[in-house]
């Protein structure tokens, strides 16, 4: 990831999302235990734009899950992949 932009998206109609890494990954943070298909509204709203690799929730839940295309991950796991590049590019 080194030398990508780090940016934000917005739309129109208010929804936001924390952070887009590059042009190829989105990234909702949610500090809860238990992510809803709700709190990933956003990020599913930046995928009907077709224009990401990847949109990732990160959280404190145990373990990696998918929800309807957007992949949940506990944030350590979603640290380590970090530092390690797994979403460069």
């Amino acid at each position: 990831m080194s030398g990508e932009p780090v940016t934000y998206w917005r739309s129109t109609s208010g929804f936001e999302v924390d952070f887009v890494l590059g042009d190829h990954t989105a990234v909702e943070v949610k500090a809860k235990e238990v992510v809803s298909p709700q709190d990933l509204a956003s990020l599913r709203a930046l995928a009907e734009e077709k224009k990401l690799k990847r949109y990732i929730g990160v959280s404190l839940e145990p373990r990696r899950r998918n929800v309807g295309g957007i992949t949940v991950l506990p944030y350590r796991e979603f640290i380590d992949a970090l530092w390690s590049g797994e979403f460069s590019g």
